[in-house]
């Protein structure tokens, strides 16, 4: 194998991370949800802050992660980020107070957070030196990871839930996703002990903020725009008189496209300059989060599930394309801390706000509309980030 296939082999190693932290952590909890609303009489504001909480966890875990690893290391960080992960999901089988599942919720953003902007990091440093498309390519094979995590969620959830009581169907699925976590966990140990660790300078960890202000607003708005869509697609889908089978695949179908998109998308973010890979990619998440409120037919569905799929994860490996050719090796960390802080606030906001229109006359329809109304302006703010040299 080649120098370059063994960085790929690599990067799709650290890719179990945002598996574990996005895919199974975050993104699985819309295939929870329903269930889990009628088993705890929960209303959809309830239900969103459920996601919220877990964007605050990841926006404190962003603002920590830089500095965990000057001081630990960021392999090490990033391993014991998995490890929390892991356990905080398994744990939300544990109990049916609200509350306490906040709590849970909060704390496994916290250490997703980490993963995630370290992951990012091993990653960019696994590309120095090389191409633009190269080192695109490597980022798009780790952020596409977290489609990994939908696919097996898709797999493992919904028979689940149609098998058992409705009642509690949801606590066992939350022992699945905390097994498939830990593996995950245990299969990334190996991509993580044969990467370099990253520059983290004391001292130094402060970043051209200034520069990347466009890119900074515009991945606010992707952090409100998608997550209300990921959050209760699934909900909208079930309300629409979509059958379990049909969710199945619709769920399969996102992320298995997800999982792809970082090699179609991963050479030419290498390559296009400025705000253009952010933009382009957010105009196609848009389109895909519009497609539902077209028709919620079992047709439609696929199709935003693909068009969504083959962008949204995306998007993170845009931002970090970006920021690596602006941002000095030194200051890549904080900067990815950074423009992940920016994301989980708009993470923070998306649930509660969608789950609010949730709960009008007009039903999850009204959430998902915010969803693409946001996305949409988030277009234009992205396109407008500069080339910046070092």
């Amino acid at each position: 194998m080649s120098q370059y296939g063994r960085l790929v082999v690599r990067a799709l190693g650290l890719s179990l991370g945002p598996a574990c932290a996005l895919g199974l952590a975050r993104f699985a909890y819309a295939l929870l949800l329903p269930a889990m609303r009628a088993a705890l009489d929960w209303s959809f504001a309830i239900a969103g802050a459920m996601n919220a909480a877990n964007a605050l966890g990841y926006l404190v875990g962003a603002l920590l992660a830089a500095r965990l690893a000057t001081r630990f290391g960021a392999r090490n960080v990033f391993l014991f980020g998995l490890a929390g992960t892991a356990i905080t999901v398994l744990l939300s089988a544990a109990t049916a107070s609200t509350p306490l599942l906040l709590v849970l919720r909060l704390l496994s953003g916290i250490a997703g957070a980490a993963t995630f902007v370290l992951g990012g990091a091993l990653v960019a440093k696994l590309g120095e030196g090389l191409t633009g498309r190269r080192a695109g390519l490597l980022l798009g094979c780790y952020f596409g990871g977290s489609g990994i995590g939908i696919f097996c969620s898709a797999v493992a959830l919904p028979p689940l839930l149609g098998a058992l009581d409705p009642a509690t169907g949801w606590r066992w699925g939350w022992v699945v996703l905390g097994v498939l976590a830990g593996f995950a966990a245990l299969g990334a140990i190996p991509a993580v002990l044969r990467s370099p660790e990253p520059v983290t300078e004391r001292g130094r960890g402060r970043w051209p903020v200034a520069k990347l202000a466009p890119l900074l607003l515009a991945y606010t708005l992707f952090g409100v725009g998608y997550i209300a869509y990921m959050t209760f697609i699934v909900a909208f889908l079930r309300d629409a008189g979509r059958s379990t089978a049909e969710v199945t695949v619709f769920w399969a179908v996102l992320g298995l496209v997800s999982i792809g998109s970082g090699f179609l998308w991963g050479p030419p973010l290498g390559a296009w300059s400025g705000g253009r890979g952010p933009a382009i990619v957010l105009s196609v998440v848009t389109v895909g989060a519009a497609i539902p409120l077209l028709s919620a037919s079992a047709a439609m569905a696929i199709g935003s599930a693909v068009v969504f799929g083959v962008a949204f994860l995306v998007v993170a490996a845009a931002m970090t394309a970006v920021a690596q050719r602006i941002v000095p090796a030194h200051q890549l960390t904080a900067a990815i801390g950074g423009l992940t802080t920016a994301f989980a606030l708009g993470q923070c906001l998306g649930p509660v706000l969608a789950g609010v229109l949730s709960d009008s006359a007009d039903g999850v329809r009204a959430g998902l509309l915010l969803s693409a109304v946001i996305l949409l302006i988030a277009v234009p703010i992205a396109a407008a980030q500069r080339q910046h040299t070092r």
